[in-house]
């Protein structure tokens, strides 16, 4: 397995363009993201635009893994929580380059993200993912449970519809919120 470095992704034109571009990978390839094939490079350059403009403004955190100079993979926390729920993050977005899979990149991403949670005051993740698909071995086990599943929740980017499945896990410190 490689090192990869994981960092904290910012706004710039050579960030964007390789975000844009492991979206429309991850998309093309059957990634449960929330966007359709084909995606459009104007699409995944707007969303990812979006993305990085709240993570300037506090409200998520955009992790990138790096190989040597290239973005292999990407993981979102979103911060951005109701009044009420002050103690929690979801985590977004999962994404690893086809020819990076199997090598831990996804594992690292996850890990950094949790550790930035627990920085961030929160004890608590929830996340989905396709039933379909979707990373749910993966997920396990890190150590997030299965609370159910929700049948033609979404559609998948070639088209039929999949279900998703809800997972959190426990993080950091327990202390009662008033």
């Amino acid at each position: 397995m490689s090192n990869f470095e994981i960092s904290e992704l910012r706004a710039s034109s050579v960030t964007l363009a390789m975000l844009s571009g492991l979206l429309i990978e991850t998309v093309a390839n059957g990634g449960s993201v929330s966007f359709m094939h084909p995606l459009q490079p104007e699409a995944a350059e707007a969303f990812w635009s979006s993305a990085l403009a709240a993570a300037t403004r506090g409200e998520r955190l955009v992790l990138g893994a790096w190989d040597g100079e290239r973005l292999v993979g990407t993981v979102t926390l979103l911060l951005d929580c109701p009044p009420n729920q002050p103690h929690r993050a979801e985590i977004a977005k999962l994404m690893t380059c086809l020819s990076h899979r199997g090598r831990g990149v996804a594992v690292s991403l996850m890990q950094a993200a949790e550790n930035l949670a627990v920085k961030h005051g929160r004890t608590l993740l929830v996340l989905d993912t396709a039933s379909d698909g979707g990373a749910s071995i993966l997920y396990e086990r890190l150590g997030f449970t299965l609370t159910g599943e929700i049948p033609d929740y979404a559609l998948k980017p070639h088209g039929g519809l999949t279900g998703t499945k809800i997972y959190w896990k426990r993080i950091g410190a327990r202390v009662p919120i008033e």
